[in-house]
């Protein structure tokens, strides 16, 4: 009896199976990371209400919606793949059907699926099935430093270079760039759906793990913690170069946006950054001039305001703290004037002032030509008559457009005339 019952379960199934199947998917929703394709039976009007689970008929049809990447596995192994929406079919199956391609070949190896199958009692043998997966870009992922994450603070105008800690909150989102990796190292073969509170927490703490490098490459650019929010496609940038090896090459899958609601530090920091940046700023005399001019014009009005001897007291005190202090503002001013602007030129790729010579003190950088020409002996340039200023060399003689007229300042023939074209010969 037994079989006699797997010859009839392999013939009958076999037979089920020769249908053509519609898998679909239904919209995906932003709680949804994979879902398994699903059969579209009709059970008034179709035939095939008998066909095996998990089984693709060759000749299939498969439908990808947009916003979605199709896969196709057999025996666990990925076999076809789509990520462009509309209607496939899937005619590489090793399931055979009657009703495509040529009639005599899917007899046969029909007749050979049924013995097959009559060796394993009746049963398939065999797991095929078709997943989808959510392109969309998921949205909604809160995330909040419950300890401070350090930050540098980086100020090159003033030289300051100081670590600090903060405390930012937001929500971030990712996407799936390679979802083959994702089905390889993550959710294998789903019954169902995948959702995304399975893997959420896991990206949460590894985000948050890396928002501390991904701030250090923020901070080397420039950028204040008080202006990260107008900065969060940096954020997204840095966090996925530091999680890329986690994240893209392991799961397949990006930050795709990085949103920052608050950002804060602590008062001790707050207070430490505005110390520093005045002591900075009063290291110039002229502005610390003006701070010491505005003190002692608030210590007079305080003064004036005292009664009787009381305004006499206030003025001989204030006189008594000026004379202690060794500094008045008018040396301050007077100094400020001596170390004002530099004279001589400023170098135009470093930035230092104050040049005298040929070439930048600071970076050897030469010194721009202002026009003029160039001596052809002590190559002093920006000279304007008809003798070099730095070894009087006689000017050489000037070269002349034969078309147009054009003459260079400094003399030497160039290869194009700039002003009509003409190609000159060496």
């Amino acid at each position: 009896m037994g079989l006699i019952s797997a010859a009839s379960g392999a013939i009958g199934g076999v037979l089920a199976d020769q249908w053509k199947e519609y898998f679909y998917c239904e919209a995906l929703g932003t709680d949804i990371l994979v879902s398994k394709g699903q059969k579209r039976v009709n059970a008034k009007r179709s035939s095939n209400t008998k066909a095996s689970d998990n089984i693709i008929s060759n000749g299939s049809i498969v439908s990808v919606n947009e916003g979605q990447f199709m896969m196709i596995v057999e025996q666990g192994k990925i076999v076809e793949f789509s990520d462009q929406p509309g209607e496939f079919v899937y005619d590489m199956s090793t399931e055979p059907s009657l009703f495509y391609g040529d009639f005599g070949k899917g007899l046969l190896d029909s007749l050979h699926l049924i013995a097959k199958r009559f060796g394993f009692g009746g049963d398939t043998a065999k797991d095929q099935r078709v997943y989808y997966f959510n392109k969309k870009e998921i949205i909604g992922n809160k995330y909040g430093t419950a300890n401070p994450v350090p930050f540098r603070v980086v100020d090159r105008n003033i030289g300051l270079d100081i670590d600090i800690a903060i405390r930012c909150f937001g929500e971030y989102s990712y996407k799936f760039v390679d979802p083959l990796l994702f089905y390889a190292n993550v959710c294998g073969n789903v019954e169902s759906v995948y959702r995304r509170d399975e893997i959420d927490s896991q990206l949460r703490s590894e985000l948050m793990t890396a928002l501390q490098p991904a701030f250090a490459k923020i901070s080397e650019m420039g950028i204040r913690y008080s202006s990260l929010p107008g900065h969060t496609q940096e954020i997204a940038d840095a966090l996925n170069e530091v999680l890329s090896e986690k994240w893209g090459e392991l799961r397949g899958i990006a930050v795709a946006s990085f949103g920052v609601s608050s950002v804060s530090a602590s008062d001790e920091d707050e207070e430490l950054i505005k110390q520093l940046q005045q002591a900075a700023a009063l290291k110039d005399p002229t502005m610390a001039a003006a701070v010491l001019a505005n003190a002692q014009a608030q210590a007079m009005q305080d003064a004036a305001k005292n009664e009787g001897a009381g305004a006499f007291v206030a003025f001989a005190g204030m006189n008594a703290a000026a004379n202690a202090g060794g500094t008045s503002a008018q040396s301050l001013y007077g100094m400020g004037q001596q170390t004002g602007t530099p004279q001589g030129w400023t170098c135009p790729k470093c930035g230092h002032p104050g040049n005298t010579g040929k070439f930048c003190s600071n970076c050897g950088e030469s010194k721009p030509v202002e026009g003029g020409w160039t001596c052809s002996k002590c190559a002093q340039t920006g000279n304007t008559g008809k003798f070099c200023s730095n070894c009087g060399t006689a000017k050489p003689e000037g070269f002349k457009c034969p078309k147009c007229g054009y003459t260079p300042a400094d003399g030497q023939k160039p290869k194009f005339c700039p002003e009509c074209g003409t190609k000159f010969e060496d």
